[in-house]
């Protein structure tokens, strides 16, 4: 298997200007655990990560060094460690020059470099544009059907999970984060949905895609209204599909 099997196509970015209290809206609000960080013309400068929060001055968390441990790590990395726990900007907290991928790269590779540099999110690249991202709990729902032997899961299976993704590719009100399930023949969903009318259209776009035998909905809405390509220092929509997933897995 390749990135562009188990990829989140779907992805959300904020510009390097933008607030940390804006990126950790954007987060909470749509359930996702980073953010790629993207500059004016599209080009990815870093990553903002919940694991970028952990050492923070708010929460008394920060670095605290005795004087000869300031002196043994030396000035710059004090100096880069306060920024982070101290800065208000995601450029000022972001981890820059993050690792990324190909949609063509295959899933071994990917998983080698997540465990040696202990990575939750990589960027999938086409060029120098950001197409996708995988993330930790794409591998679980990769396993979750076929290499476990999922009870109930068949190719006819998969083909409809296809088909429903394709029906609400591109469509403005399609969830985020979506999670599409399939077990003979009936379907559960699950994402972030703007309203209750993009619920229902989302409900109607599967129970229309051949072989479905049911729609299981677990679709959330969305707890922050602002679109963040508006209010969030720019952050945009990369990619218009949903990410793939198989059985019992959960949105980011």
């Amino acid at each position: 298997m390749r990135a562009h099997q188990i990829m989140s196509r779907r992805v959300i970015a904020i510009r390097p200007e933008a607030s940390i209290a804006d990126a950790i809206r954007v987060m909470l609000g749509h359930h996702i655990s980073g953010l790629p960080v993207t500059d004016a013309t599209g080009k990815l400068v870093g990553i903002i990560c919940e694991s970028d929060f952990l050492r923070r001055a708010e929460l008394e968390t920060e670095h605290t060094r005795n004087r000869l441990l300031t002196v043994l790590l030396g000035t710059d990395r004090i100096a880069r460690e306060f920024v982070k726990e101290h800065g208000r900007k995601v450029e000022q907290v972001m981890t820059r020059d993050p690792a990324t991928t190909r949609e063509e790269t295959p899933l071994e590779e990917i998983a080698d470099l997540m465990e040696r540099r202990n990575l939750n999110h990589v960027p999938v690249m086409r060029n120098d544009r950001v197409v996708g991202i995988i993330t930790r709990s794409d591998f679980l729902s990769a396993v979750a059907g076929p290499l476990t032997g999922a009870p109930g899961y068949s190719e006819n299976d998969n083909h409809i999970r296809r088909s429903v993704l394709a029906a609400m590719a591109g469509m403005p009100w399609q969830p985020v984060g979506l999670n599409v399930s399939v077990r003979d023949g009936f379907v559960t969903l699950r994402g972030v949905v703007k309203g209750d009318n993009a619920r229902r259209a989302a409900v109607v776009a599967c129970e229309n895609a051949s072989g479905v035998r049911g729609v299981d909905d677990r679709l959330c809405l969305e707890s922050i209204s602002p679109d963040p390509e508006d209010d969030y220092g720019g952050g945009d929509f990369v990619s218009l599909q949903a990410e793939p997933s198989t059985v019992d897995d959960e949105p980011l």
